[in-house]
């Protein structure tokens, strides 16, 4: 039987689990309980601070090939879209995207400068060159498997998640870095709070 060790919290920049390449998960074990308490751990790390949009399994000290896009990218992007687009948004937007053994199948050729910032490299902005559009092939948690394409923010988030799974950070190639001050810090977890609290009620 599987057993992963991991604490579900997010590790930060120095952790040697965030320098390794990590391993692919065997697909008998998709939907099995280790798989499933991973996923669960990245989640619950991922809603617990409100600026984050995505989390790869070695975050949370985990090294296997697993990321998790929070639903709330989704509804940014569409937020972002015509207000005719907006009907015909992503049932996304409602659920959380658990890709598993994810790879890179395209890359637009076409490429832009993007504000960037990691969860496990706090309080740590830049600007990196990402490729516009990105198509990604994975299992979901039920061992089915898809493919998405997706552009602007969302394939950001594949090639930013994609990076950590190989052991590469943001601010590897970032440029322009800059740390947030104490007050903005405090900003942000200030936010974080208030949102476990309200979906803690809301459960």
């Amino acid at each position: 039987m599987l057993k992963i060790k991991g604490h579900g919290a997010i590790v930060q920049e120095g952790n040697p689990v965030l320098r390794g390449k990590a391993k692919a998960v065997v697909l008998s074990e998709i939907g099995g309980k280790e798989i499933r308490r991973v996923i669960f751990q990245m989640k619950a790390a991922l809603n617990s601070e409100s600026d984050g949009v995505a989390i790869a399994a070695p975050q949370i000290g985990v090294p296997l090939r697993i990321f998790v896009v929070s639903h709330n990218a989704f509804a940014l992007v569409n937020e972002e879209k015509p207000k005719k687009e907006k009907a015909l948004a992503s049932p996304l937007s409602e659920y959380d995207l658990v890709c598993i053994n994810p790879e890179i199948t395209k890359l637009s050729r076409k490429k832009a400068k993007v504000p960037e910032g990691c969860l496990s490299v706090r309080w740590k902005y830049g600007n990196t060159i990402r490729h516009e559009k990105a198509t990604l092939s994975a299992y979901d948690e039920h061992g089915k498997r898809f493919t998405y394409g997706g552009s602007s923010l969302i394939a950001q988030i594949f090639q930013h998640e994609n990076d950590h799974l190989n052991g590469i950070l943001f601010i590897d190639h970032a440029t322009e870095i800059e740390t947030l001050t104490p007050k903005q810090v405090a900003e942000i977890q200030e936010k974080s709070k208030r949102s476990l609290s309200t979906s803690s009620l809301g459960r």
